[in-house]
């Protein structure tokens, strides 16, 4: 009974993060639940997240979808679609499952635990999906587009410019965190030309050490530069 109530606390900590409160609080539990969770201990397919998945994966593409079509009105349907692609693939969503914490709330086999699977993106992002899948069942569409849209807001800057379609920054950051966690800064070393017509020129270093160096007509685009010559430099 304790333990129970523990998760109960733990499901009541994890609505407030997704500023959703559930009527049936154990469909938030299925959303958290691991396939090697249940595995373990003989459940069947309805008690562990891979059906919410699946539902939230529709969804999050719909209100994907609808937001980007309703925001950007002069763009073509291929632009659009990269613009979908960038905001829904399993990276970003590893990222937005990272910024809840989701993987502290997971119910995940002993194995699964013991390599990683907290931390690993691609159960972050299944994860993720899964509680957009569960906030439909439970609340209906609003509640699940509300959810949604607090995310791929923050990505949309990026996204709406091709050049930001394979977004460096983010990349780099999930690499370097990947393989040991060294700290990323980046440096404004010049910019040129007058206020209406800059050029910045932008250094980022990985421990203390240059990796690469970007320029463009703004910081953000001097940066996701840097950033794509730091992971071309990874990857020789």
């Amino acid at each position: 009974m304790r333990d129970r109530a523990k998760r109960l606390e733990e499901l009541g900590i994890l609505q407030s993060r997704l500023g959703y409160r559930y009527k049936e609080a154990s469909l938030l539990n299925t959303a958290l639940t691991h396939s090697s969770y249940a595995n373990e201990r003989n459940l069947s397919i309805e008690h562990y997240n891979e059906r919410l998945e699946f539902l939230g994966d529709a969804v999050l593409e719909m209100v994907t979808s609808e937001f980007l079509y309703n925001r950007f009105k002069g763009h073509p349907e291929g632009a659009l679609t990269k613009m979908r692609a960038s905001l829904v693939r399993g990276d970003a969503l590893g990222l937005y499952s990272s910024k809840l914490g989701l993987g502290d709330f997971l119910l995940m086999g002993k194995g699964e635990e013991n390599t990683g699977g907290r931390k690993r993106a691609s159960i972050l992002a299944d994860a993720f999906e899964a509680v957009i899948g569960s906030i439909y069942i439970d609340g209906g569409y609003q509640p699940a587009r509300n959810f949604v849209l607090r995310y791929i807001e923050d990505r949309i800057d990026i996204s709406a410019d091709p050049i930001y379609a394979r977004d460096h920054k983010t990349e780099l950051q999930e690499r370097v965190q990947a393989s040991g966690g060294q700290a990323i800064e980046y440096r404004l070393t010049a910019q040129e030309g007058p206020d209406h017509d800059k050029t910045f020129r932008i250094q980022v270093c990985i421990g203390g050490e240059i990796s690469g160096e970007g320029m463009g007509k703004s910081k953000k685009e001097a940066q996701q530069n840097a950033a794509k010559r730091a992971l071309e430099k990874l990857e020789e």
